[in-house]
């Protein structure tokens, strides 16, 4: 890459030391930060004069838009990998609170800013990578779900805020390389929202979206209800990628005024973002107050379009007084003529008054019997929809009973039959009984026969055996 060129006229003491540590050195944001393998060297060298090398007369300078896309894809680069290497050493599942993802975040967003077009709108100049992400739903019909999330969630109002959550919901689905990838492919779509040398349009893009395979190794759970996107502050923390540079022949005093400068940028940049906040905070008050202010006059316009016709009801009341006054002298004069049809006519009015009296209460009567008539009516409609789920039920409950009386039957016809079949059994049983008790007596009449039989024989026996005398 092309060397320094000097910003000031007069050189500092320390331009000689500097100078060589200022080689092969990228532009990025204000910055300047030099590549050392793996890591930045980041020098603040605003207010630094340096004596660049001799160049060659027939080498350009680089253009600047392709130095910022190259310094973006070597930040990527490096904040892809740091990302990798400490969520494999930390062995766990990353949260939102994890400060190399967040700088990976940011490095994406300035990434996907990287050259937008500014669209002009009736609130004004609006620039938002949003409606780029947008395209990644037309173009692959499963990112729908991201899109459908993003807009589903609460708190988002801008489109930046919409751009960070569709970023993080892609990173934890593992598919964020592969949305870069399509939307990157489609250079015809994104010409609508990029300039032609942004860094999407370009081959960084590419690179930028193959590096983010690597992510796919890393698993995050990040919880977006609580989270601020609309209103944070995307900086990027050099201090995580910067490595001692003492191999670049620097003394301690440089050494020195370079921790100084990096405590300035860092006051600085907080600063920024307390200012930023304070301006948002001021901003809303101010909205506020302007709708709050839209309703104070409102409401004066109110008040005095009430005045206005108080003023006329007035200027009315006034006009009928006089005319009621001029009657009435005009009365007094002709009050001798006309005392007669003066008292036909209140009498007249008397009786009216008495009969719209009339006519008013019995008016009310008929609103308030109306009105019972109504109540009970309801009443009636309540009674009637309460013995409706009563009937209903009791018809349940009759079939129930119903049911329950055929199992009944069914279980007494059962229980009879089998009680028939026990009452044969037993009379078949009496029978036996009967003809084995029929039989035991025989045998009893026949053991006495042969009892006696026996005594006979023994008798007989006796005779037989006694000798002759």
């Amino acid at each position: 890459m092309s060397d320094l060129t000097p910003q000031s006229e007069t050189p500092t003491p320390t331009t000689d030391k500097i100078t060589q540590a200022a080689r092969e050195t990228i532009y990025l944001c204000n910055f300047r930060v030099s590549v050392d393998g793996e890591w930045l060297c980041l020098r603040e060298l605003n207010d630094i004069s340096l004596t660049p090398d001799p160049e060659p007369a027939h080498e350009d300078p680089k253009d600047p838009i392709a130095i910022e896309r190259l310094n973006l894809m070597n930040m990527a680069k490096l904040s892809i990998k740091g990302l990798i290497e400490s969520a494999l050493n930390l062995g766990r599942t990353l949260d939102s609170d994890y400060a190399p993802l967040q700088q990976f975040f940011v490095v994406m967003e300035h990434c996907l800013k990287h050259g937008l077009k500014t669209k002009k709108t009736f609130l004004g100049q609006n620039k938002s990578f949003w409606g780029a992400l947008e395209l990644v739903e037309k173009l692959t019909p499963e990112a729908g779900e991201i899109t459908a999330s993003v807009k589903d969630l609460p708190g988002l109002k801008t489109p930046l805020g919409r751009g960070r959550a569709w970023l993080r919901l892609a990173l934890m689905q593992k598919k964020l390389s592969d949305y870069m990838k399509t939307i990157i492919n489609r250079k015809d779509l994104l010409s609508e929202f990029y300039e032609p040398n942004a860094l999407m349009m370009e081959e960084e893009g590419a690179v930028i979206a193959g590096l983010l395979v690597g992510l796919n190794v890393i698993d995050a759970n990040l919880c977006m209800k609580g989270e601020d996107l609309d209103s944070q502050v995307g900086v990027i923390d050099f201090s995580m990628y910067l490595k001692d540079g003492g191999h670049s022949s620097k003394s301690a005093e440089g050494d020195g005024q370079i921790t100084a400068i990096l405590d300035q940028k860092n006051y600085v940049e907080e600063l920024n973002r307390h200012l930023s906040a304070s301006v948002n905070n001021l901003q809303a008050k101010v909205d506020a107050l302007e709708k709050s202010n839209t309703k104070l006059t409102e409401e004066l316009a109110v008040a005095n379009n009430r005045i206005i016709t108080l003023q006329e009801d007035v200027e009315r009341v006034k006009e009928e007084s006089s005319y009621q006054l001029e009657s009435r002298k005009a009365l007094r004069s002709d009050s001798a003529a006309d005392g007669q049809v003066l008292g036909e006519t209140r009498k007249q009015l008397k009786e009216e008054t008495l009969l719209r009296l009339d006519v008013e209460r019995e008016l009310e009567v008929q609103i308030g019997m109306k009105q019972e008539m109504e109540l009970s009516m309801k009443m009636l409609e309540k009674d009637i929809c309460e013995k409706q789920d009563a009937l209903v039920e009791l018809r349940q409950q009759l079939e129930d009973l119903r049911a329950i009386n055929q199992q009944l039957s069914h279980k007494s016809q059962s229980a009879d039959a089998s009680s028939k079949q026990k009452n044969e059994v037993i009379a078949r049983l009496e029978e036996k009984i009967n003809q084995m008790s029929g039989t035991v007596k025989q045998l009893e009449t026949s053991e006495k026969h042969m009892v006696k039989q026996a005594r006979n024989l023994s008798s007989t026996a006796g005779k037989l055996l006694q000798p002759p005398q």
